[in-house]
């Protein structure tokens, strides 16, 4: 692959406010659940009120959160995941084939336990009538009608990779953990070309996979705790993803979020996105969200390999994690610092990661949520107008 780093300046006018996603002002997608729905949530769970009700109450909520992006100064609106639990487990489950089951350990987070909860392939993987197609047709008019670019996220393909462990590959269909790629693999060409026939043009990949891969201390514990074979993950990643994209439409924005962790304010995985660069930018995505809220996340010099004038990387510069609003100055700075590698006008600007990953949601406040957002609008008009 070639090395990027001798580049051009963009044409001036290719960094203005942009029309069409990514936008220059983003968001990854989750946000912290209101009171309604985690009482409405818990109800459901105790049995005393229905799915009906339930779906009533999450409709309510998640048409003034859509409202609320709109007015905050977003080009662009989430169902903020209200009807999840977790950002992958529910989407999985989901899946023909694969279940989320019971275990005796969860996510390893740090100074937090998870829920304690792991994936299972007990049959042939397919996606078919998936219960999110239905999240998704109540979000499309809601956005339209706010005048903003309805999103969806789903887990990433390589999430699930990387989540199975081998006792937890059960389906007689499968031998080995190679053996389930080829249906992997045209589950979510089945599940994109699901969403776009129902009206999708804007979907995000969330992927804590890549973020292992950049992490020694990481992958020694997916090896000696779970018996994953973490030799030449990055290939088999990027063929993944390579194939998942193959044929996408033309008119279909594909973005990745490369999620570090995110749990009541925690985190997993630490280091610099250099180990993967290369092989992650090969993958033909239309953005990439990156978490560079810390120094935990290196440099901006992996910018590099990104390929000249087709793809966006959406700097997460502001925290998800904490209320405090950073300074803008400090922002815009590490925006320029950025810009050294890659052009400015393949940049754009989130909040590192999304607000609740999780129902638990991070340790902020809602006030002090929707601050972080209009943050980011201002500061991505700053510097992009």
């Amino acid at each position: 692959m070639t090395n990027r780093g001798d580049r051009r300046r963009a044409d001036p006018y290719a960094v203005r406010v942009t029309v069409n996603p990514p936008y220059r002002a983003d968001i990854v997608g989750s946000f912290l659940r209101p009171d309604a729905i985690k009482t409405a949530r818990a109800d459901a769970e105790a049995g005393r009120i229905g799915p009906d009700e339930l779906r009533a109450i999450e409709d309510r909520e998640i048409a003034e959160l859509v409202a609320q992006q709109a007015r905050s100064g977003l080009r662009v609106a989430t169902d903020g995941e209200f009807r999840r639990s977790w950002w992958h487990f529910d989407f999985f489950d989901g899946l023909d084939g694969v279940s989320v089951i019971d275990t005796d350990h969860g996510l390893p987070f740090q100074g937090a336990a998870t829920k304690q909860k792991a994936v299972q392939i007990n049959g042939r993987i397919a996606f078919s009538a998936h219960p999110m197609l239905a999240h998704w047709r109540a979000l499309k008019p809601l956005a339209e009608a706010a005048g903003v670019q309805p999103k969806f996220s789903l887990p990433s393909p390589t999430v699930l990779d990387f989540r199975v462990e081998p006792a937890n590959l059960v389906a007689a269909e499968y031998d080995s953990r190679d053996d389930y790629v080829d249906d992997l693999v045209q589950a979510y060409r089945d599940a994109i070309a699901a969403f776009y026939a129902e009206g999708a043009r804007y979907l995000q990949l969330d992927d804590t996979a890549w973020a292992y891969l950049c992490s020694d201390t990481e992958l020694e514990r997916a090896r000696t705790e779970r018996g994953i074979e973490t030799d030449g993950l990055g290939e088999r990643y990027a063929s993944i993803l390579n194939r998942v994209l193959a044929d996408k439409p033309d008119d279909l924005v594909v973005g990745t979020h490369i999620c570090r962790g995110n749990f009541r304010s925690t985190w997993i995985s630490s280091g610099g996105y250099e180990p993967i660069a290369e092989h992650l930018f090969s993958v033909p995505y239309d953005a990439y969200f990156l978490e560079y809220d810390s120094e935990r996340a290196g440099g901006f010099e992996p910018l590099r390999f990104l390929a000249p004038g087709e793809q966006t990387v959406v700097l997460g510069l502001v925290t998800s994690k904490s209320g405090a609003l950073e300074p803008v100055d400090e922002i815009t700075r590490r925006i320029d610092e950025a810009s050294r590698f890659a052009d400015l006008g393949q940049l754009a600007l989130s909040p590192q990661c999304g607000f609740a990953s999780t129902e638990e949601g991070n340790v902020l406040t809602e006030d002090e949520q929707w601050a972080k957002i209009r943050h980011v609008v201002d500061i991505a008009a700053q510097v992009w107008t």
